[in-house]
């Protein structure tokens, strides 16, 4: 089993930063991927990021050059550094750890942009 706590949520004004990070323990295999993902109100669950062991990074376009994803492997820890928030932005963000076909969640944290 895998377990995965967040951190790092909140309130913060359109154009402020936060970083969230995602701490995972238990039986975490080399070869994982860890992300991250976002659900507004009345929307599906989306992707925002993932990065693999060896660094390789994926950002979707709507917050290229906004967000970085970045891990530390000796942690097992996943960050999400945001920056230039926006209103749309707010959503629960999940952590997500995929181990070949397995797939494991966090618990989610709140992030909310206000205008």
């Amino acid at each position: 089993q895998v377990q995965l706590v967040e951190s790092g949520g909140g309130l913060v004004q359109a154009g402020g930063s936060l970083r969230l990070s995602c701490a995972a323990s238990g039986r975490i295999f080399p070869f994982n991927v860890m992300g991250w993902y976002r659900q507004a109100p009345g929307k599906q669950r989306e992707l925002v990021a993932s990065i693999s062991r060896g660094g390789r990074a994926n950002t979707v376009d709507s917050v290229k050059g906004r967000f970085t994803i970045a891990r530390d492997n000796t942690q097992n820890t996943v960050y999400l550094q945001m920056d230039s928030l926006k209103p749309e932005d707010t959503a629960v963000y999940y952590c997500n750890v995929a181990i070949g076909s397995f797939s494991y969640w966090g618990q989610g944290t709140q992030v909310t942009v206000s205008s």
